[in-house]
C-alpha cells in the first residue's frame, strides 16, 4: 500500500495475508505468538494510515486533519499521526476519548433519538448514502 502511488487505503489484503499466515502456521502445527501478530498488524496499519494521511494533507495543503470514530481511540495511531502531521505543520484534531466510539454506536444513538421522537423509516426503504442528517437546530422536514 505504501508504494501504490495513490491515496487509497484498503486493509482487506493485509487482513487476508494475516489470516492465511495464521492458517498456514496452525496447519503446520506451529505455535502462534498472537500478541506479536496483533502488534505487527497494528504497526502495518498505522504505517499506511499515517503515510497516506500525511501525504494527502501535504498535497492538498490542508491546515488540519480530523480523526474521528472508533479508530480515534487508538492511542498508538493518535500519537504517530499527530507527530507525523506536526512535522509537516499540520494540526491533528481529535475528540476526547469519551466521544471516540464506534460509528455503529453513533448511528444507533441517532436512531434511538429518532424512534423516541416517533420518526420511523419503513422496512421497505432503500439505503441512500446521500441523505441529509438533521442537526439539533434543523427544522423537521
Amino acid at each position: 500500500m505504501l508504494k501504490s502511488g495513490d491515496l487509497d487505503v484498503s486493509l482487506s489484503g493485509l487482513k487476508t495475508a494475516v489470516l492465511q499466515y495464521v492458517e498456514r502456521e496452525r496447519a503446520a502445527g506451529r505455535e502462534l505468538d498472537l500478541p506479536d501478530i496483533a502488534a505487527s498488524f497494528q504497526a502495518a496499519v498505522i504505517d499506511v494510515q499515517v503515510a497516506k494521511t500525511v501525504r494527502a494533507a501535504v498535497e492538498h495543503e490542508v491546515p488540519a486533519v480530523v480523526m474521528a470514530g472508533g479508530v480515534a481511540a487508538n492511542t498508538a495511531l493518535r500519537g504517530a499521526l499527530g507527530d507525523a502531521l506536526a512535522a509537516q505543520g499540520v494540526r491533528l484534531v481529535v475528540p476526547p476519548f469519551s466521544l471516540c466510539t464506534d460509528n455503529a454506536a453513533m448511528i444507533a444513538a441517532v436512531a434511538h433519538d429518532e424512534i423516541v421522537r416517533g420518526r420511523f423509516l419503513g422496512l421497505a426503504a432503500d439505503a441512500a448514502a446521500v441523505l441529509h442528517l438533521r442537526g439539533a437546530g434543523d427544522s423537521e422536514g
